[in-house]
C-alpha cells in the first residue's frame, strides 16, 4: 500500500519536471535545424545556425558588452555585500533589521517595477545607454542574493573558532583572511557565480537601459526574436544554457552545490 500510495507523487514530479523543461526540449532539438525559418520538428538537421552566430557581429558585440558588465557587477557585489553580511550577521546594533530589509528589499520587487523605477531616476541623472547606468542597475539586483548567501555563510561559522585565534594573537585582518574567508569560500563562490549568472542573463531591466549604442546579449536575442525567424536564436539560447550548466557542475565538483548555499 505504501508504495502504491508513492505513483501519483511521482507522476506528479515527472510532470513538474515535464512543465519546467519544456522549453529547454524543444528549443535543443531546434537550435540543431538547418532550415532557413523556425519549424517544429525541423526538416534538416545540423550546426548552421551554431556557426553563423560567431560571424553575426552585433550579437558577438552584445556578448563582449554582457561578459564585461557581469564580470564587473560580480565584482563590485562581492566588495560591497560581503562586508555588509559581515556586520549584518556578527554585529548587534539599532536598526539591524530595518537595514537588512532595506538592502533585500529589491529581492521582493516585480522586476518589471523595479526596471521601471531605475529607469525613471536613471532619465534625470544621463545614466541610459551607459555602461555605468547598466553596471548600477544589476548591482541592485545582484549585491541582495551576495548579502543573503553570505549571511547565511557567517552565521553558520563556528565563532568559537574566531574567538581562539585571537585568543593566541591573531589580529582582526589576519582572523579575517586566515580563519573567516577559507570557511565561507563556498559561500563566496555561490555569491560570485550567481551574481554573474544575474547580471549576464538580465533582460527585463537591460531592456529600459539599453538602446541602439549598447546592448546586451539578451536584449540583443530579443530584438532578434522579434525581426527574425531563423533557428539562430536557438543556437544561441542552447549555448547560454549550456554555459550556466556548466558553472553549477564546477561548484558542485569544487565546493557542493548544497554546502555554498548556506544547507
Amino acid at each position: 500500500m505504501v508504495g502504491t500510495s508513492k505513483w501519483p507523487l511521482r507522476i506528479l514530479v515527472v510532470l513538474l519536471y515535464i512543465f519546467l523543461l519544456g522549453p529547454i526540449l524543444i528549443v535543443v532539438p531546434l537550435s540543431f535545424s538547418n532550415d532557413t525559418y523556425l519549424t517544429f520538428p525541423p526538416e534538416s538537421w545540423g550546426i548552421r545556425w551554431y556557426g553563423a552566430m560567431f560571424y553575426h557581429q552585433r550579437m558577438t558585440d552584445a556578448f563582449l558588452v554582457s561578459l564585461a558588465i557581469a564580470s564587473i557587477v560580480t565584482a563590485l557585489s562581492l566588495v560591497a555585500g560581503i562586508p555588509a553580511a559581515y556586520c549584518l550577521a556578527r554585529e548587534r546594533f539599532t536598526g539591524r533589521d530595518a537595514l537588512l530589509n532595506l538592502f533585500t528589499a529589491p529581492l521582493l520587487l516585480p522586476t518589471i517595477v523595479l526596471g521601471l523605477s531605475i529607469l525613471l531616476v536613471f532619465v534625470r541623472l544621463n545614466l541610459l545607454g551607459t555602461y555605468h547606468g547598466i553596471v548600477i542597475a544589476h548591482l541592485i539586483v545582484t549585491t541582495p542574493y551576495v548579502i543573503r548567501i553570505m549571511i547565511t555563510s557567517f552565521t553558520t561559522l563556528p565563532a568559537y573558532v574566531e574567538e581562539a585565534a585571537k585568543t593566541l594573537g591573531a589580529s582582526p585582518l589576519v582572523v579575517f583572511r586566515k580563519i573567516t574567508l577559507p570557511l565561507v569560500l563556498p559561500g563566496f563562490v555561490a555569491s560570485a557565480a550567481l551574481s554573474f549568472l544575474l547580471s549576464f542573463d538580465e533582460v527585463i531591466i537591460s531592456l529600459f537601459l539599453t538602446g541602439p549604442r549598447l546592448t546586451t546579449l539578451p536584449v540583443e536575442i530579443y530584438n532578434y526574436v522579434e525581426s527574425q525567424t531563423d533557428p539562430m536564436a536557438a543556437s544561441v539560447s542552447v549555448v547560454l544554457v549550456s554555459a550556466t550548466m556548466a558553472i553549477v557542475i564546477v561548484i558542485e565538483r569544487t565546493v557542493g552545490l548544497a554546502k555554498a548555499i548556506g544547507r
